[in-house]
This record gives C-alpha cells, sequence and structure tokens, in this order.
C-alpha cells in the first residue's frame, strides 16, 4: 500500500530538478544577450547557426520546465489524494507524475546533445581561425 510519503520522496528531487533547468535557462538567455552585443548589425553565418541552436534549446527548456512542474503538481495532487484515503487516485496521480517526469528528463536529454552540438559550432570557429 502506498502511503504520503512515496510520493513525498520526489519533492527534493523535482524542486532540484526545476532548480537546474531555470539555472540553464539563465546562462542560456545570457548567452543570447552575449551574441546580441558581439554581433551587432552584422551577423556572421557562424552566428546563424547558433542563432538556430539557442532558438531550439529554449523551447526544449520551455518543455522541460513544463513537464516538471506538470510533474509536481501531480506528485502534489497524488499526496493531498492519498491524505484524503483516495488510494487509487493518489497512485494513479503519482504514476502520471513520474510519466512526467521521465518526460522531462528526456527533453533533458536531448537538449544537452543540442548543446553539445552548439559547443562543437564553436569549436568550429576556432578551428577556422
Amino acid at each position: 500500500m502506498m502511503t504520503i510519503t512515496t510520493p513525498a520522496l520526489l519533492f527534493p528531487a523535482i524542486s532540484l530538478l526545476l532548480l537546474a533547468y531555470t539555472n540553464r535557462f539563465l546562462v542560456l538567455a545570457q548567452l543570447i544577450r552575449q551574441l546580441n552585443d558581439r554581433e551587432g548589425d552584422q551577423v556572421r553565418d557562424l552566428a546563424k547557426r547558433q542563432i538556430e541552436n539557442l532558438r531550439q534549446r529554449i523551447v526544449l527548456i520551455r518543455s522541460m520546465q513544463r513537464w516538471g512542474v506538470i510533474s509536481f503538481l501531480l506528485c502534489t495532487l497524488s499526496m493531498f489524494s492519498l491524505f484524503l484515503n483516495w488510494t487509487l487516485a493518489g497512485q494513479w496521480c503519482f504514476g502520471a507524475s513520474l510519466v512526467c517526469l521521465l518526460l522531462s528528463l528526456l527533453i533533458s536529454l536531448y537538449e544537452i546533445q543540442i548543446s553539445c552540438h552548439a559547443i562543437n559550432i564553436e569549436l568550429e570557429s576556432l578551428e577556422n581561425r
């Protein structure tokens, strides 16, 4: 039988995950501002490739955050359901919370791949100098 402590175990993990996602977003926003300042009116081909990469990563981070928050809400709903002794509803909410968390993590994995591609673009720029 599932108790209220089971979904409560996810709270710190989801909170830290959302914090990490927010940090990734803030770093990305800073990179975009630096790129804008560096390029000015003349945007090089390399910068255009970076812009597309950055745009895609922003969309992915927003999606990661969305699924993470939904997971957090479902986890909270699960705890509330279990508190009211609605065991089946609590179990279903917890299961849905885990699925949303899994989606968030899979999107995060894909965003990391794209981030590595962005670093390769920078390395390519260094090699061409």
